[in-house]
């Protein structure tokens, strides 16, 4: 069966600013590293989290909802420090893995049953995707060097720009929750919401 992206159960946006301060362009990725000093721990736990899944998996069928709800909230802690990092937005990240909090939307659906021997083949399977995905964050990068540059002098992020930017990142978010092991659905090749 086909996924399409508006059926994927992984939800993530950020919301447009309108203007952007010209001067934290120089400065958030230095603000941001306490959030990546604390979310690199909270990485560990949730790599420790998706080996005790696999093993969950593995014997019921199910991702302990408590861990699912962990590595979700560490995800969507990570995806407001991107968006920060990225001159995505101007507003500082909350210490917080609280939905609502931010002008991010991240959200993963909790399967109620997940296939016991995808497990062992969603790292070969993903390949594709993951490969087509790495060139696209490079031209993603690209783009938020050209932005920055037009925050500097417009105080505006280009639409365009923002949007491509927002769907790579959609993308990726879509790769790691199934490399995650958190949903079996085959992540599709779109950067459509």
């Amino acid at each position: 069966m086909a996924t399409t992206a508006a059926s994927y159960p992984v939800t993530f946006d950020v919301q447009y600013p309108q203007e952007l301060s010209r001067w934290l362009i120089f400065v958030k990725w230095l603000l941001a590293i306490p959030h990546y000093i604390i979310l690199y721990l909270l990485g560990i736990a949730s790599s420790i989290v998706t080996i005790i899944a696999f093993f969950a998996i593995l014997f019921t069928k199910s991702y302990p909802r408590s861990l699912f709800d962990f590595v979700v909230n560490v995800n969507r802690w990570s995806a407001n420090v991107g968006a920060y990092a990225l001159l995505m937005r101007d507003e500082y990240p909350p210490f917080s893995m609280d939905a609502g909090e931010y002008a991010v939307t991240y959200d993963v659906q909790y399967p109620q049953e997940l296939s016991r021997w995808m497990i062992f083949v969603k790292w070969l399977l993903v390949l594709p995707n993951a490969i087509v995905l790495l060139l696209l964050l490079l031209v993603a990068y690209l783009v938020t060097v050209i932005a920055w540059f037009a925050i500097l002098f417009t105080k505006k992020y280009p639409e365009s720009l923002f949007r491509f930017v927002v769907g790579v990142l959609r993308w990726q978010q879509r790769v790691n929750a199934y490399t995650s092991l958190m949903t079996d659905r085959y992540p599709p090749f779109s950067m459509e919401a």
